[in-house]
């Protein structure tokens, strides 16, 4: 997929000039604890990631970096309250793909989406999995898109509700494979997986960290997996490529930005001490579980991700008619 392809390629060349550039440049941070806020509730995704790598960040760098949850309104609270924050590299947002949405479901929004934020760097980059309750009658990927083409909106599928990223991520499917499914929207993804497992929902499109233990204890069916090649933990599912969709790339990934206005040797020093922190080995074993790659990529890499996925959900959501609140 071409989001990871162009991480590989700017990771490691990255982080070496901007080691270099930082150790030419003033100690002073960070002078005290570093807040990094969650704009999500406590146990989700981000929030995982972002918790594994405030403890690497403090081990690295002799302070705290204390994790605060800002839930609400899709990410914005804990947006808008960042970035209202000093611009000293003492308080950082955990961002994700979500963000890029945030456009094409609000009317109006508490912050400047293109310009609120420096980014810093991906932490993880986590594939979407789609999944069907144990049962239904779906084997295959082709096997449920055979179907729904057969009936348009006969199958369901359930989100955390109208705009949640799994509801852009299963509209993005549906655009690829010219098919149309009925949505079921919930108050959370927990919910949504719970309807998938009581047969309330035919399909999920969820993370592989939220659904492990649902396959594992056959619950839930995996039919295929954004990935670029299949995952240790379970050989036999296969990649959307695999499936039969080889143009399907949607990827989860979550990572850290600081206010606007932050100098830029914090936001180097920042992302060097994150590919550092993503190359010891307790982190990647830790993002294996997830089904994660780690990321690393320079500040500008990253800002070049939120612009082409901000272009992408733009498109998605207008195919989709999906309307800002």
């Amino acid at each position: 997929m071409t989001i990871r392809a162009t991480r590989r390629g700017l990771i490691a060349g990255g982080a070496l000039a901007v080691g270099r550039a930082f150790a030419q440049a003033p100690g002073a941070w960070p002078s005290r604890p570093v807040r990094i806020i969650v704009a999500w509730a406590p146990g989700g995704a981000v929030d995982t990631v972002a918790r594994r790598m405030a403890q690497k960040l403090a081990e690295q760098l002799g302070q705290p970096f204390v994790v605060e949850n800002k839930a609400g309104a899709t990410g914005t609270i804990g947006a808008a309250e960042a970035a209202r924050a000093a611009a000293d590299g003492h308080t950082l947002l955990a961002l994700d793909n979500t963000y890029a949405m945030l456009p094409f479901l609000l009317n109006r929004l508490p912050f400047d989406h293109a310009t609120a934020f420096a980014p810093i760097s991906v932490s993880a980059f986590s594939p979407v999995l789609l999944a069907v309750g144990s049962r239904t009658p779906y084997r295959t990927l082709q096997e449920l898109i055979a179907a729904a083409r057969r009936e348009p909106e006969k199958i369901t599928y359930g989100t955390g509700g109208i705009g949640s990223a799994p509801h852009f991520a299963t509209e993005a499917f549906q655009q690829a494979s010219g098919i149309r499914l009925y949505h079921v929207p919930y108050r959370g993804a927990g919910e949504a997986v719970t309807a998938a497992l009581g047969g309330q929902v035919d399909m999920v499109m969820i993370s592989l960290g939220s659904a492990l233990g649902s396959i594992q204890g056959g619950l839930l069916r995996p039919l295929a997996i954004s990935r670029e090649s299949r995952i240790a933990a379970m050989p036999e599912l296969p990649t959307f490529a695999e499936a039969g969709m080889p143009g399907f790339g949607v990827v989860n990934w979550s990572g850290l930005a600081a206010p606007r206005g932050t100098p830029a040797a914090i936001i180097e020093r920042l992302q060097a001490e994150m590919v550092r922190a993503l190359a010891a080995p307790d982190m990647q074993a830790f993002l294996a579980t997830l089904g994660a790659e780690p990321g690393g990529m320079p500040p500008e890499a990253m800002a070049a991700l939120l612009s082409r996925e901000t272009a992408l959900w733009r498109d998605v959501a207008a195919r989709a008619e999906i309307q800002r609140q």
